[in-house]
C-alpha cells in the first residue's frame, strides 16, 4: 500500500481521485487546495506518492513541483491536468515530476501508477 498525497483545488477531482485510490487498497493521508498547502503537507508527511494539479491558486502546480522536488529529490510527484490545458506538462517532467494524467481521472490510468 502507498500513501499519497492529493493536491488539487478542484473538490470534485479531489474526491473521484480519492475514490479509485482508495478501491485500489492505497490509502489517501493528506488534501491540500493549493500548492502552498500542499509543499507544507509533503514536508510533514513524506509520502509515497503526489497526485499535483497543474493550474492552482496561491502557488501553481509547477512551482510547487520544483519545491518539492528540491525538499526531496526522490519524490514521486504525477502532475494532473485537465485535457486542454497541458501546457507545461513537458516542463515539469523536466523538472522531477514521474508522469502525469490527464483529468477526468480514469481508474486505469490512476492505478498503472
Amino acid at each position: 500500500m502507498k500513501t499519497v498525497l492529493i493536491i488539487d483545488d478542484a473538490k470534485f477531482m479531489m474526491d473521484r481521485l480519492i475514490d479509485i485510490l482508495e478501491e485500489v487498497g492505497q490509502e489517501v493521508v493528506g488534501r491540500a487546495i493549493n500548492g502552498e498547502e500542499g509543499v507544507k503537507l509533503y514536508k510533514e508527511l513524506k509520502p509515497d506518492l503526489v497526485f499535483l494539479d497543474i493550474n492552482m491558486p496561491v502557488i501553481r502546480g509547477r512551482d510547487a513541483l520544483v519545491q518539492i522536488i528540491n525538499f526531496d529529490p526522490d519524490a514521486n510527484v504525477v502532475m494532473c491536468s485537465t485535457v486542454g490545458s497541458e501546457d507545461g506538462i513537458e516542463e515539469c517532467i523536466e523538472e522531477g515530476a514521474i508522469y502525469y494524467v490527464l483529468k477526468p481521472f480514469i481508474k486505469d490510468t490512476v492505478i498503472d501508477l
